[in-house]
């Protein structure tokens, strides 16, 4: 089980065993409510391989997502199937039948959901659901009764199957125990509709004595800067504002809007648009992290690891040791935590009265993707620029003389052109090396003449196959080793990103591979790793697509589009 905090009810079954009711202060949650059937057929196959056994019982008990609404909680697990539902809920997952590729499920009133790799869509109800497809195309399914779908309740109450809401949308947003639903244009345009009795939908003060609003309305007065999250409580709504500013990373900045009736707003009075929540513990060098948002309450993680909350708090839900309401923010006592080290990969998830902090390392999509991830972790950063008003910006030296070369005048070039210019454009200098994506045209021609930045990022990648000075970790398996960057593991395969992170100083560097894979099989997965590719001499058997799926799950490997299985299955029919 990763790292992860439980503090509010505890209840229908309980969420922790032989706990009190209420549960105050963060502790550590262990996942007891297993299925009884997997321990029957567990018993089944006692026969089988123990190192496998092994290995798919420690993916089911891995959390990679939590989703708890209003009573109950949603689990997802790293192998992408195993589902826990506690308290009320007892759905079987579901697919919701839609053309389009569904990239992002969201949920209103009394609902929760969450979308695996395999399009599968687990819910506790039908209640409010939204969809936003890879097409930009925003659906609503289930109760329209506060005009949430965007249409007149008199007209469509409910609706079994999706229907079409708005177009051209990159994001969509809503939350817990809500009836009020947000979209952000590919414009940068923010809308919404459904309930407003207490102003939570944004609209400013007049529009207050609307109580359903009917069509997805245009929001004036947002805040300057761009729009990260907006998360949905009972009487208000909470934004996430990303600022750019002088320093390295852009300032994030909280705003909230609705009722104060249950505090859940972070001030003391009432607002019909967005307003900046301000407290000291927002510190001028901390910046916001993740935050989630329950019925009444909130809870806010910053850089540094600080909790933060405010709102109801009948339960327990802010961990703050007692059941006082807090009608401003305050910082909440945390134990240690198990990856201190690696505090931005910790997630937060309130529900209608508790919550999760939780430890979930992200999934890239993409080898370009990775690369730009892995420039902002600061951890693996070991060269250094200065900007023009003489801020610095740091890198990854084995990624950049992997993609620029590994010339010293090549570095001092990038150097000159670092120092005449600003943090902003100093950021998107790196993003445009690390993805060989035309990002700002102007930026892009001046590199391209002084880097001569040509050729695909799997080609680059490619060359640290040869490049041996670099690989400072050895995989053992049977009789052979394999040796990689560090870097390149953490950043393709969650398993090794787990092991590094959690290593002590003085641990080896030398680990061995318990997958049993072939030889041949192994060699794909570690072409794959660096370059998304598969050689075109290698002959695929279906005995190694069969041993490869296993090597897949078994290092957690970050997937891309298309992945290595379909890649394979493509060299395979050909």
């Amino acid at each position: 089980m990763n790292d992860c905090l439980f503090f509010g009810r505890n209840k229908k079954p309980k969420l922790i065993k032989n706990e009190s009711y209420r549960i105050t202060k963060p502790i550590q949650f262990e996942n007891e409510n297993e299925n009884e059937n997997e321990n029957e057929n567990e018993n089944e196959n006692e026969n089988e391989n123990e190192n496998e056994n092994e290995n798919e019982n420690e993916n089911e008990k891995q959390i990679k997502q939590i989703s708890t609404r209003n009573y109950s909680t949603i689990f997802l697990f790293k192998n992408g199937k195993a589902i826990e539902y506690l308290e009320n809920s007892n759905e079987n997952p579901q697919k919701i039948q839609i053309e389009e590729n569904i990239q992002k499920v969201t949920v209103g009133n009394l609902n929760e959901a969450i979308l695996t790799k395999e399009g599968n869509i687990f819910v506790s109800s039908r209640d409010s659901i939204y969809l936003l497809t890879s097409n930009q195309n925003a659906y609503g399914i289930g109760s329209n009764g506060n005009c949430e779908l965007g249409f007149d309740s008199e007209t469509l109450k409910k609706t079994e199957k999706p229907i079409l809401m708005m177009k051209n949308i990159s994001k969509i947003f809503s939350g817990n125990d809500s009836t009020q639903v947000f979209f952000l244009n590919s414009n940068q345009e923010l809308f919404s509709c459904g309930l407003n009795d207490y102003g939570q939908l944004g609209l400013g003060e007049s529009r207050k004595k609307e109580i359903n609003i009917q069509k997805l309305t245009k929001i004036q007065n947002i805040p300057k800067g761009k729009i990260i999250d907006i998360q949905c409580g009972n009487y208000h709504s909470i934004m996430l504002i990303e600022n750019e500013n002088q320093n390295q990373n852009p300032k994030r900045k909280l705003y909230s809007c609705g009722n104060s009736r249950c505090n859940g707003l972070g001030e003391d009075e009432s607002t019909y648009e967005f307003t900046e929540i301000k407290s000291s513990l927002f510190e001028n060098d901390d910046n916001i992290l993740d935050f989630s948002v329950g019925s009444y309450h909130t809870l806010i993680l910053t850089e540094k690891g600080k909790l933060i909350g405010f709102g109801y708090n009948s339960n327990g839900q802010l961990g703050t040791g007692d059941t006082k309401k807090q009608t401003i923010p305050i910082q909440i006592e945390l134990p240690k935590l198990r990856f201190n080290g690696d505090i931005s990969n910790y997630h937060l998830s309130c529900g209608f009265n508790k919550s999760f902090l939780y430890y979930s390392p992200p999934s890239f999509s993409n080898l370009e993707e990775d690369l730009i991830k892995l420039f902002r972790r600061k951890e693996f950063c070991n060269i250094s620029f200065k900007t023009e008003n003489g801020e610095i910006i740091s890198a990854h030296k084995l990624i950049l003389e992997t993609i620029i070369g590994q010339d010293e005048n090549q570095i001092e070039k990038l150097q000159e052109i670092i120092s005449n210019k600003s943090i902003k454009e100093s950021n998107q200098i790196f993003e445009i090396i690390y993805s060989n994506r035309i990002i700002n045209p102007k930026l892009y021609e001046e590199i391209e003449i002084d880097m001569n930045l040509f050729g695909s990022i799997e080609e680059k990648m490619k060359e640290l196959i040869e490049f041996e000075e670099v690989k400072d970790i050895i995989i053992e398996r049977k009789e052979k080793q394999y040796k990689f960057p560090k870097l390149i593991l953490i950043m393709r395969s969650e398993l090794y990103r787990e092991k590094f992170l959690s290593v002590t100083e003085g641990d080896s560097t030398k680990f061995t591979d318990y997958s049993e894979l072939s030889d041949k099989s192994f060699q794909i997965l570690e072409y794959w790793i660096y370059s998304n590719q598969i050689k075109d001499e290698i002959q695929i058997t279906q005995e190694m697509i069969d041993e490869i799926q296993i090597g897949i799950d078994y290092f957690q490997l970050n997937q891309t589009n298309p992945n290595l299985f379909d890649l394979l299955i493509r060299k395979f029919n050909n």
